[in-house]
């Protein structure tokens, strides 16, 4: 982007990480937004909720500031930060919601990250950064080189300095990393690891976008409704396939590995027991990282679903309102013929093509199939006399797996293993032996689980009988473990 004059005078004048900055409660802003989002890695809050947060963030600023400090209400000045105006926060209601909830903007976080790299560092290393570009540009050289002959020479010298590096090791030489050049590698990791996060939220707001401009294309639409369909599942496509659809795909599918997230855990465990990584005095959420990034990706995931779901709802509202500009032209048409009933024009009022003949050859017609006689039998049907309850046959139980997951994931993160008795405890069944029964679902499919047979655990939870009146039942299984 050229950093010209018109340039930056639109920046400043519309975009919303440069109008933060030179707004009045740039400080308010920056410091309660990074703490609530930023530095929890929260995606969604509540309004209720982030309002609250916001007024006890007033109210120990007016002690030391004084009580006309920021004079507008919690609630005022947040929905003043999401207008349309300042675009620092998004304001949305969740699908069967009516509760308003609030979501950070990339422009608003690209200010906070601004802010956060004006502070000054005690140690400045270049040396990973030059070694992470050389790397880069090998990478992508020998990606593009469709030569066979340069690509097995390139892989043959890579296989020699392997096979030096290990004759060194062998006979004694071992090379360590000094501690400037292991607190300049942890410094570039904590970077990436921290732009990481903030570059989901600007994936979403190009989903969104992407999802904006198909939903023109539906509204102006003028032609048939095939074309549109196939101008539809084109643009689905696109967003699946398109640069970003293909990078954030590829990440997740490397990250979602088990193998890779214990191989994370076991590496973030050595590096931060380093003396010169504890010096640098690093976040106590950097052991958890990989796991912020797999909620982040998650949330990601869960808005294309969404944009999924609704576009198809909005296809439907289309095709409904197509049929019902049929049905009124059809209903134009025969009024028109109502009223030439009684006085015909003269002349001729519509004409028809001749019909062509139809050829309908001998061999073609099917044989001919004896109909089966149906065999009834003599009973007496008699009417019933029990009194049940249809509402039962509407009743319907869906248990939130992605929930459930998430509980085995946070109960692994400060221990190697967690029981199925442990999980119930800490998080009560709701939805009774199905939410049970999904627990065993996740433990065979997508966890590492064991079962001791020589342990019996009593698992209960609390139900309601058929008068109302509060059930307590149990369940008797053999303990269940599940595994980091």
């Amino acid at each position: 982007m050229p950093l010209d004059f018109a340039t930056l005078d639109a920046l400043r004048s519309h975009h919303p990480a440069w109008r933060l900055l030179r707004s009045d409660h740039a400080p308010l802003l920056a410091s309660f937004l990074q703490r609530v989002f930023v530095s929890e890695n929260l995606r969604v809050i509540p309004a209720a909720d982030l309002a609250e947060a916001l007024e006890d963030e007033i109210y120990a600023l007016r002690q030391h500031l004084g009580e006309g400090a920021f004079p507008k209400g919690a609630l005022e000045y947040l929905n003043d930060w999401a207008s349309p105006e300042k675009g620092w926060l998004r304001k949305f209601y969740r699908q069967g919601s009516d509760e308003p909830q609030f979501d950070l903007t990339p422009g608003a976080e690209k200010a906070i990250a601004w802010l956060e790299s004006l502070a000054a560092r005690s140690f400045v290393g270049t040396e990973s950064r030059l070694l992470t570009l050389f790397d880069l540009l090998r990478q992508i050289s020998q990606g593009a080189e469709a030569d066979p002959a340069l690509r097995l020479a390139e892989l043959r010298r890579q296989r020699d300095e392997l096979d030096r590096e290990i004759a060194r090791v062998e006979s004694g030489d071992l090379p360590l990393l000094d501690d400037s050049a292991l607190k300049d590698r942890f410094q570039q990791f904590m970077q990436m690891a921290r732009e990481l996060l903030a570059d989901f939220r600007e994936v979403e707001q190009n989903f969104r976008l992407l999802d904006r401009q198909v939903r023109e294309r539906i509204a102006l639409w003028d032609g048939s409704k095939g074309a549109l369909l196939q101008d539809i599942m084109g643009a689905r496509d696109a967003i699946a396939d398109s640069d970003q659809g293909r990078s954030f795909r590829a990440f997740w599918e490397f990250l979602m590995s088990s193998t890779r997230q214990e191989e994370l855990t076991a590496l973030l465990v050595r590096v931060l027991s380093l003396p010169p990584v504890q010096e640098l005095r690093p976040d106590a959420r950097t052991r958890r990282v990989h796991y912020d990034w797999l909620e982040a990706g998650e949330h990601t995931q869960r808005t294309v679903a969404q944009l999924s779901q609704q576009l198809r709802r909005f296809l439907d509202d289309q095709a409904w309102l197509e049929n019902r500009r049929i049905m009124d032209i059809l209903r134009a048409v025969e009024g028109k013929a109502l009223a030439l009933r009684d006085h015909p024009p003269a002349g001729e009022v519509m004409s028809i093509e001749d019909a062509a003949a139809e050829v309908d050859l001998p061999f073609e017609r099917p044989l001919y199939t004896p109909a089966v006689k149906p065999l009834i039998a003599q009973v007496e049907l008699r009417a019933g006399d029990e009194d049940l309850d249809p509402a039962v046959l509407f009743g319907q139980v869906v248990v939130d797996t992605a929930l459930l997951g998430r509980h085995i994931r946070n109960a692994l993160q400060s221990r190697a293993q967690v029981t199925l008795r442990e999980l119930t405890d800490s998080h009560p069944l709701e939805h009774g032996l199905a939410e049970l029964v999904a627990y065993l679902q996740l433990g065979a499919g997508s966890f590492v689980t064991t079962v001791d047979e020589d342990a019996v655990e009593l698992i209960a939870w609390e139900s309601s009988g058929a008068d109302g009146e509060s059930l307590r039942k149990t369940a008797r299984l053999p303990r269940v473990i599940f595994l980091r």
